[in-house]
């Protein structure tokens, strides 16, 4: 579980990502090339400890494993007043 602020606040730009990448066309192959990427680049600018992000990686992956995540969520119609 992911107890840094900062750490949770990459999380959860990134799953949504993940979200919107899924929702656009985008199948499983591409979100782990995504992920690759976002943790390279948070990498690159030193913004989160080397143990942070292997915890963030492992959380992102979890996330990504699980079918519910992707699920289209179907919005119920309000109930209308006419009988």
């Amino acid at each position: 579980m992911l107890q840094d602020p900062r750490t949770i606040r990459y999380y959860q730009k990134l799953t949504d990502a993940l979200v919107d990448l899924w929702n656009r066309g985008y199948r499983f192959d591409d979100l782990r090339i995504y992920i690759d990427g976002y943790l390279a680049a948070l990498r690159y600018t030193n913004s989160l400890e080397s143990y942070l992000l292997h915890r963030l990686e492992e959380e992102a992956v979890r996330y990504m494993r699980d079918p519910s995540n992707f699920e289209l969520m179907v919005m119920p119609e309000p109930e209308s007043d006419y009988y």
